[in-house]
């Protein structure tokens, strides 16, 4: 990657770190907060701080896309470059309505369904991707439906979640690992656009790791998990890419274990440490805290604890990767 594509990465970090602040100020005043659950004065904290991580990402691409376009006099995958632009902003609008009606009401199932094979349509109508898959041509289901598939199950990224900093974190780490594949597999523009959303979510983090001053909302997670779809299908690595989703898939399961009503909430004691808020385990956070509990010597769980192990998790599934698919 040319150096001088740096200044794309960095003005997805410094646009984020220096509007964060504004937007935390605003949305406290419009009364857009939410209760921080794992701390035991339940602040009120800023929500949808996705919407700045939004702004500094698409500020980031097309900075990108005029480097490509005015330094290197190149045009290549500039058509691609702004259906992502479409597709991640389409869902962080969708993440929007859903933070602002509040995520005890938010969208129907149906509704929500709807909208993400909505957000699949820009990479739907310039044939993203490679149609073979496993040695089977798809043809024409292959956009038609595989690639909205591929939207609403990545969409699974909003499942993870509710803990200072794990969404962000999580971010960082599947879409530096994405960034990598990419440029290995030589799609080096790719990893471009992966390491933009990777430095707008590190100013993110600043905000939003414990004690958090920024809730990320759906507005985050939603936009996340449509760019790893992005990157898995035009970079034609969906292996890969659903093998560092692994964590997700289990969060999937043990969601649908408790019929989509449970959450992953943890329950506060008054010394600030996290027990389960159910005898049964519903989401991989329940799996940390009694994991911590038990490797602890004063048998007590964290929520940075928590965050720590959930991403030391991810961070090995992504290594584990790089071992079966690129070695």
């Amino acid at each position: 990657m040319d150096p001088l594509l740096t200044i794309a990465l960095l003005v997805s970090f410094f646009l984020t770190l220096f509007f964060l602040p504004l937007w935390i100020r605003g949305a406290k005043r419009a009364g857009l907060v939410g209760r921080d659950l794992h701390k035991t004065d339940k602040r009120e904290i800023a929500e949808a701080g996705g919407t700045t991580v939004l702004f500094g990402f698409v500020f980031g691409v097309l900075v990108y896309i005029a480097i490509k376009t005015f330094y290197f006099k190149s045009s290549d995958n500039v058509i691609e470059l702004f259906a992502i632009i479409a597709s991640v902003l389409i869902m962080g609008f969708i993440g929007l309505m859903d933070d602002v009606l509040g995520w005890k009401i938010g969208l129907t199932r149906k509704t929500r369904i709807f909208f993400l094979i909505f957000a699949a349509i820009p990479l739907v109508v310039i044939n993203a991707g490679e149609s073979v898959m496993m040695n089977i041509d798809f043809g024409i289901l292959y956009p038609l439906i595989l690639i909205p598939i591929g939207m609403i199950g990545t969409s699974a990224f909003n499942f993870i979640g509710g803990y200072n900093g794990l969404e962000s974190s999580q971010g960082i780490l599947i879409l530096t690992g994405l960034a990598i594949v990419t440029w290995a597999t030589g799609n080096s523009w790719l990893s471009v656009v992966a390491l933009c959303m990777v430095a707008t979510l590190i100013a993110f983090y600043f905000f939003n790791k414990t004690p958090a001053r920024v809730f990320p909302g759906d507005t985050l997670t939603y936009p996340i998990g449509a760019l790893i779809a992005v990157m898995a299908i035009m970079g034609n690595i969906e292996k890969i890419a659903v093998f560092f989703f692994i964590p997700y898939i289990l969060e999937t399961i043990l969601v649908v274990r408790g019929r989509l009503k449970k959450e992953s909430y943890s329950k506060v004691n008054s010394d600030g440490s996290l027990d389960c808020a159910y005898d049964k385990i519903y989401g991989l956070e329940h799996v940390a805290v009694k994991v911590l509990q038990k490797i602890n010597k004063d048998k007590k769980a964290y929520e940075k604890q928590v965050v720590y192990l959930i991403n030391a998790f991810q961070i090995i599934i992504i290594l584990i990767g790089f071992v079966l698919f690129l070695l």
